[in-house]
């Protein structure tokens, strides 16, 4: 049973002003950069604009970790919305609770940048980061929704292109099958107010423009997982991208990549967001830094 905190913020969810109606994407995107991006950084953390090797980042700085690991984290958004600013006080927290500094990854949206600009930019972003002298073993690829889907098609991009493997992958949620035929768009339509086949059909088509969905670096459930670092996968059952992390997770067992999983009730999608509103976001990043400090190598 979800805990008294997680209900009473769903409450007042449910009495906030619904949308405007023919909002833009441009106006969408303001709208949610205002509301997320005026959220506090947590306690201890700094953040700087940095050029990531041409790719706009935010830097979050740990004061209290010392030597600590970096998540490379990519936001979620359908590859149309979100920035981040919009992430950044989540990210603050993350930084706080995992004991690691983030390099929050202001990629390139659709319809303006379609794929695959936002996996150039990540694989940009990461290689920067080593270019200053981060050691790859102790980087941690993560995002979550599209952002998580980003993170593992950068990591098979990495694989194949050569580069020094990252100690591992983090994927909240994600949307990692843009052909959007997963069952659970259908069974968990009702319990999941967040996503929907109708928006991940029209996310897809922006960001695709015509490209084949079943490109492994556009859905990543179709990619050759051989050789990826080890990989840590969240979902809710009640999301409609529940399927999405199954298949991530069995396609990751089967190519004998270690693969750690939680799979939770009642959880709205991407719920690690609210951190440190409700309880239940608190354990999955517990779990989030537990895997972090069990993967990276300092």
């Amino acid at each position: 049973m979800a805990s008294r905190e997680f209900e009473e913020l769903q409450a007042k969810l449910r009495e906030a002003p619904a949308p405007p109606e023919g909002e833009s994407l441009t106006q969408l995107r303001a709208r949610i950069d205002a509301s997320l991006g005026a959220l506090p950084l947590a306690d201890g953390v700094s953040v700087e604009s940095v050029d990531a090797a041409g790719v706009p980042a935010l830097s979050l700085a740990n004061k209290n970790a010392g030597a600590a690991p970096w998540l490379v984290y990519f936001h979620g958004g359908g590859y149309r919305i979100g920035s981040a600013l919009a992430w950044r006080g989540y990210a603050s927290q993350l930084a706080a609770a995992v004991s690691a500094n983030v390099l929050l990854v202001d990629y390139r949206l659709a319809p303006e940048a379609p794929f695959p600009a936002a996996v150039d930019d990540a694989l940009a972003a990461f290689r920067w980061l080593v270019s200053e002298g981060r050691d790859p073993r102790c980087i941690v690829l993560a995002g979550d929704s599209a952002g998580g889907g980003l993170a593992l098609a950068a990591l098979v991009a990495l694989r194949d292109a050569g580069d020094p493997r990252p100690a591992a992958g983090v994927l909240l949620s994600p949307w990692a099958d843009l052909t959007n035929r997963a069952a659970t768009f259908e069974t968990n339509a009702a319990s999941d107010r967040l996503f929907s086949r109708d928006q991940a059909m029209a996310a897809a088509s922006l960001y695709l423009q015509g490209h084949e969905a079943t490109d492994p670096l556009a859905s990543p459930v179709f990619a050759n997982f051989e050789g990826l670092p080890p990989l840590l996968v969240h979902a809710s059952k009640d999301e409609v991208l529940l399927d999405d992390a199954r298949t991530i997770i069995a396609r990751a067992e089967q190519a004998r990549v270690d693969v750690a999983s939680s799979i939770v009730p009642e959880m709205p999608h991407v719920w690690h967001m609210s951190v440190p509103a409700f309880p239940e976001a608190v354990v999955a990043v517990d779990e989030i830094a537990n895997f972090v400090a069990r993967t990276t190598k300092l």
